[in-house]
């Protein structure tokens, strides 16, 4: 019924019905002709891939394309690139799928993440994840990334060995992180390659290193062999990490 019904008469029926029926604070709203297009595609940019990357003077961005494979490339299949950053601090580099496009304006020191086909799932999760990597690659070569733990237990401390009695070092001159958190036995743990660890107290490791993954995962490993427990306390602390405490169950 409503399909035949032309736009001015639509206005005749809510007029005549509008003081009986309607509200009169809802009148304007419906005396405005509305139009509403329809689109066989939806827009789904990626709130953090579409934010453009800053690149600061002292940090060289260079996108490289991956050197063929002996036997060439298959039909079809895009050849990669490689994203090399490096900065004072460091060189990293980064594999980018072919999907993704990258482009790089050296006169305002920016690059804008992009994708071919942002209604495809996996591009359109790869883009913010590779705009995310990049973002931390360059941090990483110009400022570096830190982590500081907080031992919290009566006896807790750690310490920075170059030796270790249970571990065998993975290259020259590799540390290790030593803890005392009410073991019978002292923790040993290898520092990965990328990461610096020291103890500017008894109780607190500082871990620095350009890649903010590698040096977030030997934060998790170290915080695996205590983890804050919620009745007493007690435990390691990755950066300002809290625990709520519980009340203690009295039978």
């Amino acid at each position: 019924m409503l399909s035949t019904i032309g736009s001015r008469g639509f206005e005749r029926v809510i007029t005549s019905y509008s003081s009986a029926s309607i509200p009169s604070f809802l009148l304007p709203a419906f005396g405005q002709a509305t139009s509403r297009s329809f689109s066989t595609s939806l827009n789904r940019p990626s709130h953090i891939g579409r934010e453009p990357l800053s690149i600061p003077p002292e940090v060289n961005f260079s996108i490289i394309q991956s050197p063929p494979p002996k036997n060439g490339f298959k039909a079809g299949v895009l050849p990669k690139r490689i994203v090399e950053i490096e900065g004072p601090l460091g060189k990293m580099s980064m594999t980018i799928p072919p999907f993704i496009k990258i482009k790089h304006d050296t006169t305002l020191r920016r690059a804008l993440v992009t994708v071919e086909d942002k209604e495809v799932k996996q591009q359109r999760e790869m883009w913010g994840t590779t705009r995310a990597y990049l973002q931390n690659h360059i941090l990483g070569v110009s400022e570096g990334h830190t982590a500081i733990l907080r031992l919290v237990g009566v006896g807790y401390r750690a310490t920075v060995e170059d030796t270790a009695t249970t571990v065998s070092p993975e290259f020259p001159g590799q540390q290790f992180v030593v803890l005392k958190v009410g073991y019978s036995h002292p923790i040993e743990l290898p520092v990965p390659k990328t990461v610096k660890a020291s103890t500017p107290q008894p109780t607190r490791i500082l871990l620095e290193g350009i890649e903010k993954e590698v040096l977030l995962q030997f934060a998790a490993e170290i915080r695996q062999w205590r983890k804050p427990e919620p009745y007493k306390g007690k435990g390691i602390f990755v950066n300002g990490e809290t625990i709520k405490l519980k009340a203690k169950k009295i039978k």
